[in-house]
């Protein structure tokens, strides 16, 4: 089973020195272990991102029964499956259509629900991934209804190149889009009883936008002036960021509620559901995405922090993980994994390099989680095939659970 993490309500109490622990405890009568248990090691998370794109695995139930044995067998305890890509679902929506390949494919499928069954029979734990955020195809019907949902710059324009496609965003601050952003998160919490959600780095506010007619009017109205011209002003840069941080903690409020109309969280019960974040590094996710994931993670927003490595040399991913925010979040009281590329298109690092930044992560007390299922020992499992690198994985995580590290 994946870690849980701290109880909510105990986080900012671990950040605490000892002596204040201590203090903490008499004053609120706990035992003194219980307010400082973040020092008490968790197990780690083993994980994998899975996609439809490019994958046939959500078009057939007995292919993801399959993948989450052969997973389950490979010593994985978490899946990330996307959920949400590029402004379609998996299922059936009140907010936004089924993705077409599965609406040709087999539109009752399911595919979420049917692999969350078929990994918690195995004891693994299933957070969907909402992958594309708050971002939507420029040519989707939502963007054609809805203009004023979406984010502009200075000049009036809205594209954002990504992937060879021109995408948008569309306003956190506007209340039409957080009604439908979240009413889209819940539906599929409800729908097949997940143990949390995911967001990435798509779950932001590009820095160069906010100068649309409702942001505009909403900055004048609390702030009495027009937004700053200069996008990378460090007063406007906080109070998008704060729109965006709303968003999450109005996230947070549904699913607490969500947890304590079903049990969720009481004894006997399954775990309170988790908020999962996977950003880039912290100076690039905040001044590029307005990101504050350091906030939102003590702040309690967050439960569960991937932070993505994706770099391709060892030396690359070695550095990037002492980063000061990475470094910092192992005192957070809450599971810390790095994304790990094992494979993409082109791009498939060997078992061996995959193994160098397995123990690197490790070491550092992080758990791992890999990007993305067919890279594994699917169709981008690379020269050396899928059946050798799958006896390699579960190899290497055998030594991983027994070594703690």
């Amino acid at each position: 089973m994946a870690p849980p993490p701290l109880k909510r309500g105990s986080r900012l109490k671990a950040l605490l020195p000892v002596s204040l622990n201590v203090l903490l405890a008499a004053v609120v009568g706990l035992p003194i272990g219980a307010a400082a248990r973040s020092a008490t090691p968790q197990p780690r998370r083993i994980g994998v991102w899975l996609t439809n794109s490019p994958s046939t695995l959500y078009y057939d139930g007995a292919r993801i029964d399959r993948a989450v044995d052969d997973l389950a067998r490979s010593g994985f305890t978490t899946l990330y499956p996307n959920v949400w890509s590029r402004g379609t679902t998996f299922h059936r929506s009140r907010h936004a259509p089924m993705e077409p390949a599965l609406a040709k494919a087999n539109p009752n499928l399911d595919p979420i629900c049917r692999l969350t069954r078929s990994a918690r029979r195995r004891g693994m734990e299933v957070i969907p991934w909402f992958e594309y955020g708050l971002m939507e195809p420029a040519s989707a019907a939502i963007v054609r209804e809805r203009p004023e949902w979406v984010l502009q710059r200075r000049d009036g324009s809205t594209g954002v190149e990504m992937h060879g496609t021109t995408m948008v965003w569309l306003n956190p601050a506007h209340p039409g889009v957080r009604q439908r952003f979240l009413g889209l998160i819940t539906e599929i919490v409800q729908r097949c009883d997940v143990d949390g959600i995911q967001l990435d780095d798509h779950f932001a506010w590009p820095v160069e936008l906010g100068y649309d007619p409702y942001t505009r009017q909403l900055y004048r109205a609390e702030k009495g002036v027009e937004p700053p011209a200069n996008h990378t002003d460090r007063f406007w840069m906080k109070w998008r960021r704060q729109q965006l941080t709303s968003l999450l903690r109005e996230l947070r409020q549904q699913l607490n509620e969500l947890d304590a109309s079903s049990g969720r969280g009481r004894l006997g019960q399954p775990p309170e559901r988790v908020i999962s974040l996977s950003p880039g590094p912290f100076r690039f996710a905040y001044n590029r995405w307005l990101q504050d994931w350091e906030l939102w993670s003590v702040g309690e927003l967050v439960d569960d922090l991937i932070v993505q490595n994706y770099a391709y040399s060892v030396r690359g991913f070695a550095k990037d993980l002492d980063q000061p925010a990475l470094v910092k979040a192992k005192e957070w009281g809450m599971p810390v994994e790095i994304g790990i590329l094992a494979g993409f298109g082109g791009r498939t690092p060997n078992m061996t390099t995959l193994r160098e930044k397995v123990k690197l992560a490790t070491a550092r007390g992080h758990g791992v989680i890999y990007f993305y299922w067919e890279g594994l020992w699917g169709v981008h499992a690379g020269p050396e095939g899928g059946a050798s690198r799958k006896a390699a994985f579960r190899k290497l995580h055998e030594e991983v659970n027994r070594s703690g590290r």
